[in-house]
């Protein structure tokens, strides 16, 4: 597994990579590999084409499925999407195996999720082993190969760690098992749930795990060209009483050919904009800096409704208004400790007219506002410990009386379900909230297991998260103009089904380390095409320059910094400039590295707007000051004009020139940071 390269060739000559001119698209070669699969998967024979695996009473499904009833169904869910469904019902026990899969018309991108319901009036056998996905791929037999036959792309997830979202390369070789997984529960708590699987065959197929829990995936190899591909929920060995429903974990294919794997990668992003962020309004989400007391008032515990006021008057007297003003943990009662949650109330000492004078305050002044919540953890002597101890989740079943110790409130519980929508619906209403932020810093593994039965292993899991899915879906309905931040300890539940509901403001818990965060936005960018950083008080280019992102959060007492009305104004207008490029297509242009001798850089590219910007950065031992990066997706005849923010004037360059022989970047600070954003001329 190789996680960074050596720098020195790049000094020279730059990377390499295949030529790409004009804008990512798919191909009509990859669509119909798409179309293909589709129609082998939804429109032909299910036991020629499987792509779903159980057991079920201690038979493989591969052997039940040929016997059981089946019926399709297809619909056109709008211009660009296809939905198909699979039925498969077993006349002996009343299970119902139903798998609902999306194709889209405009993308190489097939999706799906399995649904077992048990129709009879009585418990089912056991069902166990699902995997959402189950495929085997194999390699053509008589080529050689000029690189690995089965290379997998994949990133580290947010354990909060300097390496938080780094690339991973893992070469799959014959007789191998490959084992990548959630831990304790949230999904991308140590990996992220997305892959690209690259073919010495010049293809491959992206594929992502969509599970707010604990998923788990196997990469197996056999001795010769194949590899067996299987991924789900990591545990499920249940029987279904009457009635009883419950899902899968959503499984995404996409489809790729040619020799350049990070093409792919951004046709995956331009999906990702497409189909998956949701969009308030229709628009999607803003580009915006906050403001927060949070330095000053140890997040949110030492804040009043009047020194909130004073706050935001000391930005704006500065001439720094921010887009969103950011009120994080301990604005509840919790005796100075935020980490006691539970009572969902302001603390009516000091805010005894509630959050609203607050947000009133902040409406008035065109600002908006972000509340911190965290409904999942409950911790002893909260009000819902103290009124529902029946709705909690213990870490030994039943055991109530470990005074110490968080609970999980169980969203597979209705009446806590019921209650937990009601309540902070009714809080954001009365609150004038304009963007719901949820965190959650306990892992919830332990409590779900804990909670099953023998024979119903995974099912509190399955409850909860598909109550924890409904929940977010209730409040946006409820609020269609709601922004929403999905926060987990920073970025371990960044999963698709999550993604799809609310964006990362808080991308990692490892926020202030700059050579940190520069490889963070190297590698969340090639999946996740919106997130967010934090400011604190430095000030300088390097540092500013390394922490943008779509959202940025300013972590300073803005009273006590006169330097403030220098260099912050000068740094936001810079951030300004750049942000909006993060849109456009995402190209490294240097490996990944977070050695302080290095240099990381690369290139956000609108190849529909014909401009770009390119980031580059020198570390604080790099002893080289110059570098050529070779830029993507430009088109070979056209002119482009360069602006380099730290220099006056403008240069221009062909698209031929900045792809083959490379920008020259020259970067005397040590370290240092440079910005040179394009544009094509007319």
């Amino acid at each position: 597994m190789k996680t960074g390269f050596p720098l020195a060739a790049l000094m020279v000559l730059g990377i390499a990579w295949p030529r790409l001119a004009g804008a990512v698209a798919p191909t009509p070669v990859e669509m119909a590999e798409a179309r293909r699969w589709a129609a082998a998967a939804f429109e032909g024979s299910p036991a020629a084409m499987p792509f779903f695996s159980f057991t079920y009473d201690g038979k493989p499904s591969a052997e039940l499925l040929k016997t059981w009833d089946l019926k399709r169904a297809s619909r056109q869910l709008d211009a660009q999407r296809v939905e198909h469904t699979l039925t498969h019902a077993d006349a002996t026990t009343g299970l119902v195996v139903r798998c609902v899969g999306i194709e889209y018309r405009d993308f190489p991108t097939v999706e799906w999720t399995l649904y077992f319901k048990n129709t009879s009036d009585r418990d089912t056998p056991i069902l166990a082993g699902i995997e959402a996905l189950d495929i085997q791929l194999e390699r053509e037999t008589g080529v050689s190969p000029p690189r690995a036959e089965f290379l997998l792309h994949h990133n580290t997830g947010s354990p909060t760690t300097p390496g938080d979202y780094g690339p991973r390369e893992t070469t799959l070789n014959p007789e191998t098992e490959t084992r990548i997984s959630a831990a304790g529960g949230r999904p991308t708590n140590s990996d992220l749930s997305y892959f690209n699987l690259e073919l010495a065959t010049g293809e491959g197929v992206i594929l992502s795990v969509g599970w707010p829990g604990q998923w788990d995936s196997h990469f197996s190899r056999d001795k010769e060209n194949g590899l067996r591909i299987r991924a789900g929920q990591e545990l499920t060995h249940f029987k279904l009483l009457p009635g009883e429903e419950v899902r899968s974990p959503l499984v995404v294919l996409q489809f790729w050919k040619g020799e350049d794997w990070l093409r792919a990668q951004n046709v995956w992003r331009r999906w990702f904009i497409a189909h998956n962020i949701r969009r308030p309004g229709g628009q999607l989400p803003p580009i915006q800096w906050c403001g927060t007391s949070e330095t000053a008032t140890t997040l949110m515990t030492g804040a009043t409704e009047e020194n909130q006021k004073q706050f935001v008057d000391a930005y704006l007297e500065r001439g720094l208004k921010p887009d969103f003003w950011w009120m994080d943990a301990g604005w509840y009662p919790c005796n100075g400790n935020w980490w006691q949650t539970g009572t969902w109330e302001p603390d009516k000492t000091r805010f005894p007219n509630g959050l609203r004078p607050v947000t009133d305050y902040l409406r008035a002044k065109g600002i908006r506002s972000i509340l911190w919540f965290e409904p999942e953890r409950v911790t002893p002597g909260s009000w819902l410990a103290e009124n529902h101890p029946e709705w909690m989740l213990a870490l030994e079943k039943g055991n109530q009386n470990r005074p110490e110790e968080n609970k999980l409130l169980n969203l597979g519980d209705p009446a806590a379900w019921t209650w937990l929508v009601n309540h902070i619906d009714k809080m954001i209403t009365e609150s004038g909230i304009d963007i719901y932020r949820q965190d959650f810093n306990i892992d919830p593994l332990g409590y779900w297991r804990a909670n099953d039965a023998e024979d119903r292993q995974g099912i509190t899991e399955i409850r909860y998260v598909t109550g924890l899915l409904a929940y977010w879906d209730e409040l946006l309905r409820r609020h269609p103009s709601l922004l929403f931040d999905n926060c987990a300890s920073g970025g371990r539940r960044d999963d698709l089904e999550s993604m799809r509901r609310g964006v990362p403001y808080c991308k990692s818990d490892y926020a202030t380390d700059v050579v940190g965060v520069q490889g963070e936005t190297y590698g969340i960018s090639l999946w996740l095409p919106y997130f967010a950083a934090t400011w604190d008080t430095r000030e300088d280019a390097y540092s500013c320059r390394s922490r943008m992102a779509h959202v940025v959060g300013a972590c300073l007492d803005i009273r006590n910094h006169d330097h403030f009305r220098k260099e912050l104004p000068r740094r936001l207008e810079e951030w300004r400039t750049v942000a909006p490029y993060f849109w456009g297509d995402y190209w490294p242009l240097t490996p990944y590295s977070l050695g302080s001798k290095d240099w990381i850089a690369w290139q956000f590219n609108r190849a529909e707007l014909a401009d770009g910007v390119v980031q580059a950065f020198r570390r604080a031992e790099s002893v080289q000051e110059s570098a050529r990066l070779r830029l993507r997706g430009l088109e070979q005849d056209a002119v482009y004009t360069l602006t380099n923010l730290d220099v006056a004037g403008t240069t221009e360059m062909t698209g031929r020139e900045l792809q083959d022989t490379g920008l020259p970047i020259v970067i005397k600070d040590q370290p240092g940071a440079t910005i040179i954003t394009y544009r094509k001329k007319p």
